[in-house]
């Protein structure tokens, strides 16, 4: 039972240690940021996702499946106009040039948001890459976001397979055994929706940043991030069920809505990756940049090196200072109001002697 009690307080602690360092870091400008490259990198996402995952159920049925989960969060008219963003985007005129220019265009816009992802972890687990590979690196980085939309678009797939046999069983129990197990297969298909959303955030904690880290601390850090993910979308789903913030803004509303979305669910990342990296730290695994990077631990924004030890020394002996030149300043003190004292006494003492000769003059 103390064991459990001891875990759980070191568990709280963390949790403690990740919001306070969450909120230094300017996560909502961070996940704004985002928010704002999703809307641009949306069209080619969509599109890449749809062809990989449509090779093997057909593009329309893929289509259906993702504009279903996004109209069961941000509502039905948003999902819609996803729909139409999806199809203008593989709408083309026909001729070869047009066509390597809208996949060009698609995919540089697709791994937009990925790299921009990397930069604001780079930043929260202070690594950069090295000065003289910026060029080099940023290629391979939008090449590297590419594979990891692949990598998404292998989630989607096998989270489809699995839903599709789940909800196929699912049917058969209630019409063969007992309503009463349909219950079963939908928190299976809850748990598999976290295990998929676990592998995604995993494999952006452990492969995107420009850094080192261990599985056991990438796991942890994903799992958490899985959990507070599906629960945000669930409380998001009933508000925007209920609500409709983004009729306010009119023929803007879809995108409106798309990136509040987008923001808090990149709040939950970036709160994600914090807790790893604190979680790391406590263990005593501490983050290392890559062989293209460098660590940036110790420095200000502009690159300045703050050494913290340093400064906390000479805080301190300045403190001392202080103290010592109050404590002279008081022992001064102290002298001359014992010198007045004295000087007083002295002139009160002669002034009494003096006295009877002035009565004996009288």
């Amino acid at each position: 039972m103390s064991k459990v009690i001891n875990t759980a307080k070191e568990f709280g602690g963390m949790l403690k240690e990740t919001f306070s360092q969450w909120n230094e870091r300017e996560p909502f400008n961070n996940s704004i940021i985002i928010a704002y490259y999703t809307i641009f990198s949306l069209p080619g996402l969509l599109v890449i996702i749809i062809n990989i995952a449509g090779y093997f159920f057909g593009a329309e049925a893929v289509t259906k499946q993702l504009t279903g989960q996004i109209g069961g969060i941000v509502g039905g008219n948003t999902a819609t106009d996803v729909q139409e963003i999806v199809a203008n985007a593989t709408r083309s005129d026909g001729t070869v040039l047009s066509t390597i220019l809208s996949i060009a265009t698609l995919l540089f816009g697709a791994t937009g948001v990925f790299y921009q992802l990397q930069q604001i972890l780079n930043k929260m687990w202070e690594v950069k890459p090295k000065p003289k590979q910026v060029f080099v690196k940023l290629v391979k980085d939008r090449v590297f976001s590419f594979g990891l939309i692949l990598v998404v678009g292998f989630l989607l797939l096998v989270s489809l397979v699995l839903s599709a046999a789940l909800t196929a069983v699912s049917d058969w129990v209630r019409s063969h055994v007992a309503e009463g197990l349909v219950i079963v297969f939908k928190t299976l298909d809850i748990v598999v929706s976290v295990g998929v959303i676990t592998l995604l955030f995993a494999a952006i904690f452990k492969f995107l940043p420009d850094a080192k880290i261990q599985w056991r601390d990438v796991w942890t850090g994903a799992v958490l991030t899985a959990v507070l993910f599906v629960i945000a979308k669930f409380l998001l789903g009933l508000y925007f069920g209920h609500s409709d913030p983004g009729s306010t803004y009119g023929a803007a509303g879809s995108i409106i809505l798309i990136m509040l979305w987008v923001s808090y669910a990149g709040l939950i990342l970036l709160f994600g990756a914090e807790f790893t990296q604190v979680y790391a730290k406590r263990h005593g695994r501490k983050i290392r940049p890559t062989e293209v990077a460098v660590s940036t631990e110790g420095q200000t924004d502009n690159g300045a090196i703050v050494n913290k030890k340093t400064e906390a020394e000479t805080k301190d002996k300045g403190a001392q200072t202080q103290q010592q030149e109050m404590g002279s300043r008081k022992d001064r003190e102290g002298k001359d109001t014992q010198r007045d004292r004295k000087e007083r006494s002295q002139r009160k003492y002669k002034g009494d002697l003096r006295s009877p000769r002035r009565n004996q003059n009288s």
